[in-house]
């Protein structure tokens, strides 16, 4: 598939539109000549629906953007600034409240793609031929994932929420009570199920930008991870499933991962772990290691883009002074909003610094007026940038679109994240010795020492690193667990799982604390990352219904999550 043609298609021929207020979170009427009941005739139309549910992750106050401030603070990074703004800021410093605008507009977002899903799925299961037309089961196995992975996102940040998989065609259908999340994790693992069956797998001449069998089975095993691990509930209680019930989810995961070493596709990328970053800023699709992206295409002087490298990555000044038939030679501008917790950086080992300088980026690009030039300039700890997207690495031809978007992909799944998850399910289920072969795996393609016994001492212990005291590695496991902590923000840093790692561990509060209390930014009489200050156990594990939900749905009945 040529890159970003699924998000144009539906610019050009739209069925569904955004919601836009209250009364309409999860009603979308018609907007065109096209009608639900006469549109699915034709699997061109079924597969232009598709591509509808595609461009809802794709808008740029979703996954372009505010998605960022949704995965932050954890223990790795933060916001630039700690004003109250209402959006990205409270957010990510734990100051977020029911009428937070990006909150609001992420509700939105997420129940807009849902609803076009349910929309696509009810079409396609109708239409003429679609018991034998495997074509049409590829497009539902597409459309049911999609709605999964929005459902996912619903119980991590919502807890129980409205759900339902048919779609809302007035204003009468438009609200409902919560649902049990078991509830609808179970339909989440049924449209993955689903979705793994009736799709295939990569190959070279894949795109990752959409959905293959590899993408539902790593979701699966994301899945079921985060069902096995701690979630607040509606009495503020952190809680997870019993053991018996957790070792089911962990043999899911396993089973999962054995299909993907049975296929032997995907793998680590094969040309290093800095041009695996490279790609997605180079707008270059890879599909071995990367399993599945949402896309995203600048359209010049309009906001369709995305803000990855721009918004999360270093900063660039903006070039002043030039002709615009001059632009294009230069980089164009980053905001630079996240810095990176700075005592990250010494703890990757030096044999891993390809790794840790791809993760955190030490400079920023200023501007020189009279030579016309961007100039390097190294930053002081506490200045430091995610690096994984960058302005530099950007080609010529899209860098200068616009200079608040752009048309870097953000990488959801990959395959380093698989072998990762499969390693936390061999240890959780007692194969502690497969878990450290793949956890291993994964430091040597970084070029990091394997771990040992003989070894975990001097690597993952003070003052190498920070003790962890809310972890217990008095035995195997617990080291283990120990070591997967530390690998996990080593690897997959800023890529928006971290968060959700600690809150499914049950440590995102302790973690916040250790690192707020002892980091360098910290300890002047303003703190930069001050999310360890505000967190609140028990409430900030979730985010609160928007304002607008609460008032508009009485089926809530008036009750936000805990501590809103």
């Amino acid at each position: 598939m040529k890159k970003h043609f699924l998000l144009y298609t539906f610019f050009a021929l739209s069925l569904t539109t955004a919601t836009t207020s209250c009364e309409d979170l999860l009603t979308e009427e018609p907007n065109s000549s096209y009608d639900k009941d006469t549109f699915f005739d034709s699997e061109a139309n079924a597969e232009m629906a598709i591509m509808g549910i595609y461009n809802s992750i794709s808008d740029y106050r979703h996954y372009g953007w505010y998605e960022m401030a949704a995965h932050a603070s954890d223990d790795t990074y933060y916001t630039a600034r700690t004003h109250s703004d209402n959006t990205i800021h409270d957010m990510v410093h734990y100051r977020v409240n029911s009428t937070n605008e990006w909150v609001e507009m992420l509700w939105q977002l997420k129940y807009q793609g849902i609803d076009r899903a349910n929309m696509a799925i009810d079409g396609i299961q109708n239409m003429d031929g679609y018991a034998d037309n495997e074509n049409l089961h590829m497009l539902e196995a597409e459309a049911r994932f999609l709605r999964a992975f929005l459902a996912f996102d619903l119980v991590r940040y919502w807890g129980d929420v409205p759900f339902k998989t048919s779609y809302t065609s007035n204003y009468e259908e438009a609200f409902g009570a919560r649902v049990d999340r078991e509830e609808i994790y179970d339909q989440i693992i049924e449209d993955l199920t689903y979705a793994k069956e009736h799709t295939e797998w990569a190959t070279a001449a894949s795109s990752p930008e959409r959905v293959t069998q590899g993408a539902a089975r790593a979701l699966l095993m994301r899945v079921y991870l985060q069902r096995a691990g701690y979630s607040l509930q509606m009495d503020g209680q952190l809680t997870r499933p019993d053991d018996t019930t957790r070792s089911t989810y962990f043999n899911a995961v396993i089973e999962e991962w054995e299909a993907f070493r049975a296929n032997g596709y995907h793998d680590f990328y094969s040309g290093g772990y800095e041009q695996l970053f490279r790609n997605f800023s180079e707008d270059v699709l890879d599909s071995q290691e990367s399993i599945f992206e949402i896309a995203f295409f600048q359209q010049q002087d309009s906001r369709n883009g995305g803000c990855w490298g721009i918004y999360n990555g270093p900063q660039v000044a903006e070039p002043t002074g030039i002709s615009s038939s001059e632009a294009n030679n230069y980089m164009g501008r980053a905001n630079g909003f996240f810095i990176t917790v700075p005592e990250w950086r010494d703890f990757f080992e030096e044999n891993d610094s390809v790794r840790r300088d791809v993760s955190i980026c030490t400079y920023r690009f200023t501007w020189d007026a009279t030579n016309k030039q961007h100039v390097r300039q190294e930053r002081n700890a506490g200045s430091w940038y995610p690096g994984k997207w960058r302005r530099e690495w950007m080609t010529a031809e899209t860098r200068n679109k616009n200079m608040n978007y752009g048309d870097v992909n953000y990488c959801v799944l990959r395959y380093a994240d698989v072998v990762l998850m499969a390693a936390e399910a061999y240890n959780e289920t007692g194969n502690t010795s497969e878990a450290w072969t793949l956890l291993n795996s994964v430091r040597s393609r970084a070029g990091a020492t394997p771990i040992t016994s003989a070894n975990y001492q001097t690597l993952l212990k003070a003052p190498t690193v920070y003790d962890l005291p809310y972890i217990d590695d008095g035995d195997e496991q617990g080291r283990f667990r120990t070591a997967l902590y530390w690998e996990r923000g080593f690897e997959l840093s800023f890529e928006g799982q971290r968060k959700f790692d600690l809150i499914r561990w049950g440590i995102l509060g302790d973690a916040l604390r250790l690192f707020g209390e002892r980091s360098s930014v910290n300890q002047g009489s303003n703190a930069a990352y001050p999310a360890y200050q505000n967190f609140t156990d028990g409430k900030n594990e979730l985010l609160p219904i928007p304002l607008v939900e609460m008032q508009s749905n009485p089926k809530l009945e008036g009750q936000n999550n805990p501590g809103y």
